[in-house]
Order: structure tokens, then sequence, then C-alpha cells
């Protein structure tokens, strides 16, 4: 490569040289610039980027500073090239980010098949699979954007510069990461946004980072599975239950954030309360009853009925409503004990009550009965 220099005179321009010069004129498929020559240099569009233009007038504006390398002189025109200047300079700058691992900056110039095209001074190409992390369909809306991006694969010969934005968003993630796990503690409610519902939970975003609820940590009640009370994007408030730094996982808890069933019912559910409950399990000393939302009590096989049962199945099922009355709450243990035997005793003497004789014309049977006792004394 020659030497850049100011030329001052026709005679001083070879082939080979490069120089300073100025945009003078910009016309759609070609520029002038003056290098300090008698002649103004000519510089077509095809010499001006590596990239298509439509028009000069996408790459240059007069007035503008660049430099150019004489490709050939004669008397009648100075041809000039500015891409061979930038593509020599590109070369070994791009080479250097290779080599350090360096992000840089590029603006996008076209979406095409496949991928994205940068000007780097030579033809830069971001496949799709290297534009983001996740799966982007339409490319149209990145055009004029500015990106940061590496170089991922670099070959002169064949002038071949493949780059990356997705190696940059990859790092900056990894990096948030390593801070936030840190950051984060056991104990800790934050806030996070659901990204993904699986079999067995749901990933939360908690600031760049994801961590697991684990389904069994979704509520207080019984989940069948995740999307029947969440949604991807939904915001939730978890509680960091555990942090693997290691291993790069989170463990979060969003039914811990949550007030509990038993502190919800315990208005509810006190000794001697008439609740409406639904029988969710059978077992042979009794029947589970769920009193309140996630809350369930046992009614002993000796409370069921007023006579002798073998099983609770000879009288309940699983799914059916019954009235109990609460006779303990072990609020330390969380646990209830009920009656059905007794909602029936309460209900047998309210009949008893009813079919008592009732007052006529004034008199009670109490008052009956004294009459004929005075009378009898007399």
């Amino acid at each position: 490569m020659t030497e850049e220099m100011n030329l001052t005179n026709t005679e001083l321009v070879k082939a080979g040289d490069i120089a300073e010069g100025t945009v003078i004129k910009v016309e759609d498929k070609f520029a002038l610039v003056d290098i300090g020559s008698k002649q103004d240099a000519f510089l077509p569009i095809n010499e001006i980027s590596s990239l298509y233009l439509e028009k000069a007038g996408d790459a240059l504006t007069e007035g503008e500073k660049i430099s150019v390398k004489v490709l050939s002189h004669t008397e009648d025109t100075l041809l000039v090239s500015k891409k061979a200047v930038d593509n020599e300079k590109s070369w070994d700058e791009l080479q250097q980010k290779f080599d350090s691992g360096e992000a840089f900056d590029v603006i996008v110039h076209e979406a095409v098949k496949g991928g994205l095209v940068a000007d780097i001074g030579v033809r830069g190409f971001i496949p799709a699979s290297m534009v983001e992390k996740h799966f982007v369909e339409d490319f149209s809306s990145y055009k004029g954007q500015t990106l940061s991006v590496k170089v991922v694969e670099i070959d002169r010969e064949k002038n071949r510069v493949i780059l990356s934005h997705r190696a940059v968003a990859e790092e900056a993630q990894d990096q948030r990461k390593r801070e936030l796990l840190e950051k984060l503690a056991p104990g800790q409610v934050i806030e996070g946004t659901v990204q993904r519902l699986t079999d067995f939970g749901a990933f939360v975003d908690v600031g760049g980072v994801d961590g697991l609820v684990h389904i069994s940590q979704l509520s207080h009640q019984r989940v069948s599975a995740p999307s029947d009370i969440l949604s991807e994007g939904d915001k939730v408030k978890v509680k960091v239950l555990g942090v693997d730094r290691d291993n790069d996982r989170i463990s979060l808890s969003i039914k811990e954030t949550q007030e509990g069933p038993w502190e919800a019912a315990v208005d509810q559910v006190k000794p001697g309360a008439l609740i409406e409950g639904t029988v969710r399990r059978l077992v042979t000393f009794g029947a589970f009853i769920e009193v309140a939302p996630g809350v369930e009590g046992l009614v002993h096989i000796s409370e069921i009925s007023s006579r002798h049962i073998g099983s609770p199945s000879e009288v309940l099922k699983e799914g059916q409503k019954v009235m109990v009355k609460v006779l303990d709450v072990n609020s330390s243990e969380k646990r209830i004990s009920l009656s059905m035997k007794a909602v029936q005793d309460e209900k047998d003497k309210e009949n008893l009550k009813q079919n008592l004789p009732k007052e006529e014309k004034g008199f009670s049977l109490a008052d009956m009965i004294g009459d004929k006792l005075k009378e009898y004394k007399n």
C-alpha cells in the first residue's frame, strides 16, 4: 500500500495512491471529489461502499471529508475508490476485534433473506440465528437500527465477515445474572414476569434471570397444571426460596407471598360453627371435609352418623356436600375436628321442640298441671 499523500497537481497522481478529499458534488450514480489535483476525482457509485446503493446520496453528502484510493488516471479522467480504502482499513480493524472479542456498534443497512447486512467498511452479515436470542419472524424493522455485535467469523480471502448480536446479548445477560445471583438471598420478596409454563411449574423472570416456581409452590390449593392459574406475561410476586450460585439456579414461590388458607379462614372456622363442606377424601378412620378453600378438617368415623357404621363410604362419597359442626381447632398443628352427628343431633333437638304441646287459649301445659295440683292439695 502506498503512503497517504496530499496531491497538488495531476502529474503527481498515480494508481494506488491514497488521498484525502472533499466531496464537492453528489449525483445519483457518482460523486466528484476534490483531492487537491487539477482534475476533480470521479467516484462511481459502485466504488463508494461494499454494499449495494440505490444512489450515491445514500452514503455521501457534499462537503464530507473522505479518503480515496486512485484506481486510474488519464488526461480526461481521475478514477478513485472510497470502498478500497475502507476495505483495507476495515479488515485490519475487524481482525483485531475478532482476536480480542470486542463488541462494537453497527448500523443495519438492509434486511435480506436469512439475516441482516451491515456496512463495516466491508460487507458484514448477521445470520438470522445470530440476531436475537429469541426467534424473529420479520427482520424488516431492523433496517436503520444500531446493533451491538461481535465478529464471530472472518475470512479475508473469501471476503466473508459474520457478525453476531445474539452473542453480545447473551454475554450481557450472563453478566446481569451473575450480579443478580450475588444480590438475591432466601426470604426476599420480589416482582417477576412469567416467561414459560411447563408441566412441572413456571419460569419467572426476576430481572433478566429466570427462576423456577415448582408446581407445588404456585398456590396453597392443589394445582393440576400451571396454565390453570397463570399465563405467560403475568406479573407476579415471588419469594426467593433458594439460590444455587454454582449451578445458576433460583428457586421461587408464589404461594409463600399469598395469605394462607388457614389465615383466610380464621374468622369462619371456629368451635361451634356450622359449616357446609365438601367431602375430599375417605379413609378407614373417617372423612376429610374441605370447609374453606385449601382447609380440611376430619370427621372421625364415630362422628359421621348416630348409628354404627363400619366404613365412611356407607354414608359418604367424595365430592358430596355435607353440613358439619366444628368441634375443635388446633391452629398450631392446623387440625380441625368436625362432626356430622352433632349437626343431626341439633336438628333432632329442634324437631323435638317443634313437636312439644303448644300453648292453647293462653294456658300452657305447666299452668294446667299447676291448677290440678292446687285442687288436689285443697
